[in-house]
């Protein structure tokens, strides 16, 4: 467990600092998900340079960028190790699309979580079965929903501490660890495409916009899928 004072020492260290700090704490039982993002690829960096114990894993929900495919086979060259992958349940994959249609979720909101819960928050519960921390990407100003959110939290749901390291980062902290430590990141950056999700339902945003406009863009929404909802 995390006592008062590990949560406040975690505040004051770097961010390699309190993600070694986790995988020591934690040995067994710390994970990081990744979704290719460049806030991901900055964490990866991080843990498969330095050799931390933490198993880093992503969720394929069939309908992923192919750049997504490119950039996990690069990492996995680069760093020399594999990131686990789990997949949504065949099942419940056919059942939504044959009752509903293949891209339904552009019908309604209700559709489109459901799509979200049986492609990304299913395979996700069952990716942090056993885990004592949850280690995610996420920024607060990446949208009003993270604004409030915590480098440290409880997850009442799942049971698990879930730990933000970045989430004080700024978007161009990102980038220039990027730049920096030449981090390998999706070519969509470059195109527009800041939040990358599933193809169908990612554009890339124009000047201006949030950062997460263009996922889901054809409805009114908080952004989220399921996996960070507070």
């Amino acid at each position: 467990m995390l006592s008062t004072d590990d949560i406040l020492n975690l505040e004051n260290l770097s961010t390699e600092e309190s993600l070694r700090f986790i995988a020591e704490k934690f040995p067994e039982g710390a994970v990081f998900s990744t979704s290719l993002g460049q806030e991901d690829q900055v964490i990866t960096d991080m843990i498969f340079r330095n050799k931390m114990n933490i198993k880093v894993f992503t969720l394929d929900t069939g309908r992923l960028f192919y750049e997504h495919y490119e950039l996990l086979s690069q990492n996995n060259a680069r760093y020399k190790t594999k990131t686990e992958v789990y997949f949504p349940d065949a099942n419940d994959v056919e059942k939504y699309v044959n009752e509903k249609g293949i891209n339904a979720f552009f019908h309604s909101v209700e559709n489109r979580k459901e799509c979200c819960y049986i492609r990304k928050v299913k395979p996700l519960n069952r990716a942090l079965e056993g885990t004592k921390i949850w280690i995610t990407g996420l920024r607060s100003e990446q949208s009003e929903n993270r604004e409030s959110m915590k480098m440290i939290e409880w997850d009442e749901t799942r049971n698990l501490f879930k730990f933000n390291p970045l989430i004080h980062w700024t978007y161009n902290d990102v980038l220039k660890y990027i730049e920096e430590n030449k981090v390998q990141d999706l070519p969509l950056h470059k195109k527009g495409f800041i939040s990358v999700g599933c193809k169908p339902c990612t554009r890339a945003i124009t000047e201006g916009e949030n950062p997460r406009a263009g996922r889901w863009f054809w409805e009114e929404s908080q952004k989220e899928c399921g996996l960070h909802s507070k």
